[in-house]
């Protein structure tokens, strides 16, 4: 029933016969059908009605983007109607520009975010991901996520990615060991790393981020653990522009720039993990010159 009052067919047919029934009435010019007309004519009226009345009774009423208003409008209006396609979270805030996710949807729109960049062809071709590493294992078991960054790479495009470090963590030979892994495994997909701390960053740059292109953002706002059981993020397709230059502030630029510190770090750690002679007053020596 349902179905038969939604149906396109139905409201072209009844659409088709308000045009042909006057049309026929005044080809035939006969008086006697001028009350069948008005009572025709004022059933279709009420068809109309009541099946404009079921249609809003049983489908959500979406409130649309201007696509014109968002950094990258092809970007934007493919994130927007695969999300709508896929029914995931509030449409008024994707058509604010805004798409909040949780637990296990964030690293399905992390992928998402990464393919639809490739797939759109939204310039630059370029990922700026700053990430606060507080267990560099977590990222390694990402899979879908690596390989999404691997196809970028492989399709002509960049990825930037800012390991932001607490100095303590970066003293312990575990998590240095675990850290030169991670990053190993990041260059060997064509991924850029660089090193910040974030004791010596502003708690506006201490964020975890990634920019893509010049068409969006996606903030974490609360940390995802290894099966993303928890966690929480946004994504935002408004003033990407600032959080481009918010990375490129913390990335930085010549022989103080981030993967410079990166190869001063290691060039040290490499040799004390490989030779099991960690030395943490060394260690702690060289951060604090970072």
């Amino acid at each position: 029933m349902a179905e038969a009052l939604s149906s396109q067919v139905l409201n072209a047919l009844i659409g088709i016969v308000g045009i042909v029934i006057p049309v026929a009435a005044w080809v035939m010019q006969r008086s006697d059908l001028t009350n069948l007309v008005l009572m025709a004519e004022t059933v279709l009226l009420l068809l109309m009605i009541m099946n404009y009345m079921w249609l809003r009774s049983i489908y959500i009423q979406l409130r649309r983007a201007n696509d014109r208003d968002m950094a990258d409008a092809t970007y934007f209006a493919t994130i927007r109607s695969r999300l709508e396609r896929d029914l995931i979270a509030d449409f008024g805030e994707i058509a604010d520009g805004h798409l909040q996710v949780y637990a296990s949807e964030v690293p399905r729109l992390s992928v998402m975010l990464f393919r639809v960049l490739i797939e759109s062809g939204a310039q630059p071709q370029r990922v700026l991901a700053a990430d606060l590493t507080t267990d560099p294992n977590l990222l390694t078991v990402r899979r879908e996520y690596l390989a999404a960054n691997r196809q970028l790479i492989e399709a002509g495009g960049s990825v930037q990615r800012l390991f932001i470090c607490w100095s303590n963590d970066l003293a312990r030979a575990d998590f240095g060991r675990s850290l030169l892994q991670l990053v190993d495994h990041h260059r060997s997909l064509g991924v850029q790393c660089g090193l910040a701390v974030r004791d010596r960053l502003r708690a506006d740059q201490a964020i975890d981020f990634v920019v893509f292109a010049k068409a969006a953002v996606l903030v974490e706002e609360e940390q995802g653990d290894a099966e993303y059981l928890r966690g929480r993020s946004s994504v935002y397709f408004k003033s990407v522009e600032r959080w481009a230059g918010r990375f490129e502030s913390i990335w930085g630029h010549g022989s103080t720039s981030a993967p410079p510190a990166l190869t001063t770090y290691e060039s040290l750690v490499r040799p004390m993990i490989t030779g099991l002679s960690w030395d943490e007053d060394a260690v702690r020596a060289l951060i604090a010159q970072l």
